[in-house]
């Protein structure tokens, strides 16, 4: 890697639903003098409508948003801008959450407890054409093992049971029978290698395949 790519200007789009955690990256950038903050958005729609104006070297961009999430976002503006820089910045850590983020095109992943000087750092290899994993992240990757995937309807019947909900209030909810939500959990247990409910509750939020609360 070049070192005076490490040191070129970078220009920034921030992506966050939160304005007190763009108003806070705004201020970090502002730190950098060879770093700037173009444009912010809220959303994922706004993201798209942002990088085709702006046309920046890095999109700031988070995993979960109202409108458009962050993955959906991503997929877009890479399927348009193929040489977009994308990092994505998250409070979640969960291995299935980094690998569809790097599956996607993500060229980076950052979590916002990170120090400063890691956001820096990855923000400066990502625009110098490199991979922003820092080692935290790393490790989890390295451990991930590809699982099988959670339909949408057994995704939906998890977030439920999350909730509290019994066999039969899924049921009634969702409009099946009683016997075919019990198929849905033994397969959801199987494919999370769950021994009963609340452990797969657990393991399907540490893996992002659902979120807490």
């Amino acid at each position: 890697m070049c070192p005076d790519a490490l040191h070129a200007h970078v220009s920034i789009l921030s992506v966050d639903d939160h304005p007190l955690i763009r108003e806070g990256l705004a201020a970090l950038i502002a730190t950098e003098p060879n770093m700037q903050v173009v444009g912010e958005a809220g959303n994922g729609e706004e993201a798209i409508e942002q990088y085709r104006t702006l046309r920046p070297d890095i999109v700031l961009m988070d995993l979960v948003m109202p409108v458009m999430d962050g993955l959906d976002a991503a997929r877009a503006i890479l399927d348009e801008f193929p040489d977009a820089r994308i990092i994505m910045l998250t409070t979640y850590d969960g291995d299935e959450d980094i690998y569809r983020a790097l599956d996607v095109g993500a060229r980076g992943y950052l979590l916002k407890s990170m120090l400063r000087k890691d956001v820096l750092n990855v923000i400066r290899t990502v625009r110098a054409g490199g991979r922003g994993i820092p080692p935290d992240v790393a490790m989890k990757l390295a451990e991930f093992t590809p699982r099988a995937a959670l339909t949408p309807r057994e995704t939906e019947i998890l977030k439920l049971i999350a909730k509290g909900c019994t066999n039969p209030e899924v049921a009634r909810i969702l409009g099946r029978t009683e016997g075919t939500i019990k198929v849905h959990v033994k397969n959801i247990l199987q494919k999370l290698e769950a021994s009963d409910r609340t452990e797969a509750v657990m393991l399907a939020v540490q893996r992002g395949f659902i979120r807490a609360g």
